[in-house]
């Protein structure tokens, strides 16, 4: 029971904040310009200002893990080209590719894991070891597919498409502060506190300003109309992946706060991220929208399984 409203503690306001930004947008209090200038405004500043936050305050040569990292890294790499390939096969509609695939396989890492493994052991030194190996690749990952799956007004083939991804991953700014956030975590160069503080203060807008817009720009006439790739892809980021690797997680030994660490990733819902990435890119932002929603309000009960059933075979 504990377990269960722990999990609904931490998923359902999320949902709520969600449902707050659809009612205020149906009251005529938002419109689609402030959906569209919040959406920019978090690609750009403050999903960028909340990852350097994560990342410049840890101790890295003190607490780093190669073996885990490289677990964290080898298993994104693995799932997202494995529901790409599965995407381009199955998928009748090709303009939801780019948006399901990158919905499926990244989770909300940053947003929800931190807060999750902190409220489980008080800290969350292995979950900023998993967003060094995981939520990099899921940028550039998530560059890549959305601007070969994007729809493309100047008509580029795979070339020009290819070159696009490498520019756009460069320019990508929450690559650029994981990048300086890791800078400054292996320099032991604590910034000023006048500094340290901005930061902060931006970064904490992030998580709730992306989920008004979300709960804004959600469409749900339309997004029942693709219920079908919504809940596959539910399953696929909920379900499948742990699935998959969490038994082999274990077989390498990793427990406690690392394998915690490890479902967060595999596991939880689809980040907010996604749906901005995917507006910003020319991808089916009404996809991304239905993904996010309802893996967010599912994972109160699939979290709360994988938790139960890590704690019944001891492996936290």
């Amino acid at each position: 029971m504990n377990n269960l409203l722990f999990s609904v503690n931490v998923t359902i306001p999320i949902f709520l904040v969600m449902v707050l930004g659809y009612v205020l947008r149906r009251i005529g209090m938002l419109n689609d310009n402030f959906v569209t200038i919040a959406n920019k405004f978090n690609f750009k500043v403050t999903l960028p200002f909340l990852l350097f936050r994560d990342l410049s305050t840890v101790d890295i040569q003190n607490v780093f893990d190669l073996k885990f990292v490289l677990f964290c890294a080898v298993s994104t790499t693995i799932c997202f080209w494995g529901v790409w390939g599965l995407a381009k096969i199955f998928m009748k509609d090709k303009t939801m590719i780019g948006a399901f695939t990158q919905a499926s396989f990244r989770s909300s890492a940053a947003v929800m894991g931190l807060a999750f493994i902190q409220n489980i052991y008080g800290s969350a030194t292995m979950g900023s070891l998993m967003i060094i190996g995981a939520v990099p690749l899921y940028n550039i990952f998530s560059v890549l597919v959305l601007t070969f799956e994007g729809s493309d007004p100047k008509g580029d083939h795979s070339t020009g498409r290819l070159k696009q991804a490498g520019i756009n991953i460069l320019k990508n700014p929450i690559i650029i502060a994981i990048v300086l956030g890791l800078i400054v975590a292996l320099l032991h160069n604590p910034l000023p506190t006048l500094i340290n503080k901005t930061v902060s203060s931006t970064a904490q807008m992030a998580t709730p300003l992306a989920l008004i817009a979300l709960g804004a720009g959600f469409e749900g006439k339309k997004a029942l109309a693709k219920i079908k790739p919504t809940l596959a892809s539910a399953f696929i980021k909920l379900i499948a992946q742990a699935a998959i690797f969490v038994p082999i997680a274990a077989a390498f030994g990793f427990r406690g706060e690392k394998m915690v660490a490890l479902v967060i990733m595999l596991a939880a819902p689809a980040t907010p991220s996604c749906y901005i990435m995917a507006k910003n890119m020319n991808n089916d932002g009404v996809l991304t929208a239905s993904i996010v929603v309802t893996t967010t309000l599912l994972a109160a009960v699939t979290l709360t399984g994988w938790i139960f059933i890590l704690k019944s075979v001891g492996w936290i």
